[in-house]
């Protein structure tokens, strides 16, 4: 009978710690619509380069830098995750929220403390309310008790703990992949940026020698009476001013370089690119594959984090349930105490007592519901942040996809306007040399078509940081399946 009634106690036991109080977690509806409403670029589409994909496909990997087929670009991007500083930091914060799941799953297992102690006691003789013929010389006490406590967990409180730890600790992991994402993708928007630059030096270097050698022709027609003085002032003010442009570029080169050298973990001091301007001719565009929109609330960490963080509050919810029912714990306490170090460990000196405990608050001022209140508002606000996340995302997507598609029209564009410019030169140079125009016209399409080629390289690097905003955006390779499981 007494064997029957330990069982069924046991049983009762294990199914009160199989309940589980407040809402169970299940994704909230983002706002998503069926399709993008910009169109890729029309050399996305010729080359077959834009399509439909699914988190399982492989189009975009890890090294996403590598559809650029740069090799320096590439050899910088892989410096970043062993070097960069602010990743270390990233990934530290993971290390902690991973280390926070060990913690909480200890809830789930008893606590042992063990507490030796040795003392000697005399009692006073003349101690208030006590007979002196008790009083003696004095006692010892050797003292090994170890305490057990352990919570049983009722109403799923604990084990809301341990998979709130584990959601934070997604949530972390996938803060650390956009942040590595976003390291990655600034590197190659200064690394386009420096190359844009030294595309622009390239550029005012070339002008710089051509705009001497007219200063040179205008001094020669005026020694020789064919030209008036103002067209020498004419030349040398349009050879100082390509002078003063291009030491302005040089500011902009050595901010990217530097920009550059912090992200690899190097100071600036000890950091060089070699010049390597940027060339229309020879720098194509990455083929990106696309996303539906349903697929990238899978390929984006941040939304991904976003989510997890929803998932562990969803968690709080129930653990600030859990707190209006009663709370059982089971204690033990044994060991040994003697009165002397021979008979410390003697089997008549053990000891131990074992019992449950009930608890139940009875009134708390509205504590208990007034928390509750708290951990609700705080799941609302993730499920409009996880919400606001995912509209960010697909205006970011949209955003890139509408310049890609604009800039690929402004660059065919802007090659016209600069061949129109450089044509225009040629000609007005021409009729200068024989006489027929004034110089001011030469000055007029040297400054023309200096803007217009100008105008070239800045498309340029505009369409390549586009590229890259947009691998950025479509989650630069990662998807959901690489959060971590546990």
């Amino acid at each position: 009978m007494k064997e029957t009634l330990t069982l069924t106690i046991a049983m009762a036991l294990l199914l009160l710690a199989g309940c589980k109080v407040g809402p169970n977690y299940k994704t909230p509806a983002a706002i998503t619509a069926p399709s993008f409403k910009e169109t890729p670029p029309a050399s996305f589409a010729a080359n077959d380069g834009w399509k439909a994909g699914k988190p399982s496909d492989v189009g975009l990997k890890d090294d996403w830098w590598t559809l650029f087929h740069d090799a320096q670009l590439n050899e910088l991007e892989a410096k970043v995750d062993s070097a960069n500083q602010t990743l270390k930091v990233a990934e530290a914060d993971f290390r902690a929220a991973r280390a926070q799941i060990g913690y909480a799953r200890s809830n789930e297992a008893p606590t042992v403390d063990v507490a030796p102690s040795i003392s000697a006691v005399r009692d006073s003789a003349n101690e208030p309310y006590f007979s002196s013929t008790l009083a003696n010389k004095g006692e010892g006490n050797f003292a090994l008790p170890v305490d057990l406590d352990y919570e049983i967990d009722l109403w799923g409180r604990i084990r809301r703990g341990v998979t709130s730890a584990r959601e934070q600790a997604q949530a972390s992991d996938a803060d650390l992949k956009s942040a590595r994402l976003s390291l990655h993708a600034e590197l190659a928007i200064d690394y386009y940026g420096l190359r844009s630059a030294d595309a622009q030096e390239k550029l005012l270097n070339d002008t710089v020698t051509a705009y001497e050698s007219a200063v040179e022709l205008t001094q020669d027609r005026f020694e020789g009476g064919a030209a008036p003085q103002s067209d020498v002032a004419q030349a040398k003010t349009q050879l100082d001013q390509a002078r003063v442009q291009r030491t302005d570029i040089e500011v902009h080169r050595t901010q990217y370089e530097h920009a550059i050298a912090v992200l690899i973990g190097v100071p600036p001091a000890d950091f060089t690119l070699p010049l390597l301007p940027l060339d229309s001719d020879s720098q194509g565009m990455p083929d990106i594959p696309a996303v539906m929109p349903s697929a990238l609330l899978e390929r984006r960490p941040d939304i991904a984090a976003d989510e997890r963080r929803m998932a562990s509050a969803n968690e709080q919810i129930g653990i600030a349930q859990a707190a209006f029912y009663p709370t059982l714990s089971l204690s033990a306490v044994a060991g040994f105490q003697g009165t002397s170090a021979l008979n410390w460990f003697n089997w008549p000196s053990r000891f131990w007592a074992v019992g449950p405990a009930l608890s139940q608050t009875i009134f708390d001022a509205g504590r208990r519901r007034a928390t509750k209140n708290i951990t609700v508002s705080q799941y609302d606000a993730t499920v409009a942040n996880y919400r606001q996340t995912v509209l960010t995302a697909f205006q970011q997507v949209e955003d890139n996809l509408a310049a890609l598609r604009v800039l690929e029209n402004e660059a065919q564009q802007q090659h016209e306007a600069t061949a129109s410019a450089e044509q225009s030169l040629d000609l007005f140079q021409t009729r200068y040399e024989g006489g027929v125009d004034t110089y001011l016209q030469v000055v007029t399409w040297q400054t023309a078509a200096l803007n217009n080629q100008r105008n070239d390289i800045d498309i340029l690097q505009r369409r390549l940081d586009a590229s890259v905003l947009l691998i950025k955006a479509l989650g630069g390779g990662w998807d959901i399946t690489k959060l971590p499981k546990s």
